[in-house]
């Protein structure tokens, strides 16, 4: 961690170091009004990182590194989308905010939101989400859900999870531990 605070540029906000028991993870994503990924800069900062760490001895294992984009399909996106922010407590992407949504915090899974020309048949392709909150914030997300377009699916299992679903289909539990064993 020491090698890597003292590259230069490693405190600008696009930089994310995740240091866990099995590894350290470093993200570097640019993002303003009209761009989102790795700029030229984050490349040239992320080799610094690697040489850094190689002479701890420590080397890149690219079988690790993945990322998670979920697609939700709707044939009017921007009356789901609305839905999803609420449920995930996400942001519009500065650069594609009609398409995408993004964790504020940069941790989660992007949405991407697919234009249909024609809905689903019987809920087919229809994706169904779970959504891990604290006990005290459950409430608030499922109204902020119902507000912007949702609705309840079942709630017979609350306070152990709610199921919800956007316009087109697409469900999402908001779900706690409260009530497990």
């Amino acid at each position: 961690m020491q090698a890597i605070s003292a590259l230069p540029r490693v405190d600008e906000p696009q930089v994310a170091v995740d240091v866990r028991r099995d590894g350290v993870t470093v993200s570097l994503i640019t993002i303003t009004k009209d761009y989102f990924g790795m700029s030229t800069r984050d490349v040239e900062l992320a080799r610094q990182i690697s040489a850094a760490a190689r002479k701890l001895q420590f080397a890149a294992d690219p079988s690790k590194v993945q990322s998670l984009l979920v697609i939700p399909g709707a044939t009017d996106t921007a009356q789901v989308m609305p839905f999803w922010q609420a449920v995930l407590g996400y942001e519009r992407r500065p650069d594609t905010p009609n398409e995408d949504l993004m964790d504020p915090r940069g941790r989660g899974a992007g949405f991407w939101f697919e234009p249909m020309k024609e809905p689903r048949k019987d809920g087919l392709g229809a994706i169904h989400i779970c959504v891990w909150v604290p006990r005290e914030e459950a409430e608030a997300r499922i109204k902020a859900a119902l507000a912007a377009g949702g609705r309840m699916v079942r709630d017979q299992f609350a306070p152990s999870w709610w199921t919800l679903a956007d316009p087109a289909g697409n469900e999402a539990d908001i779900a706690t531990i409260s009530g497990r064993s």
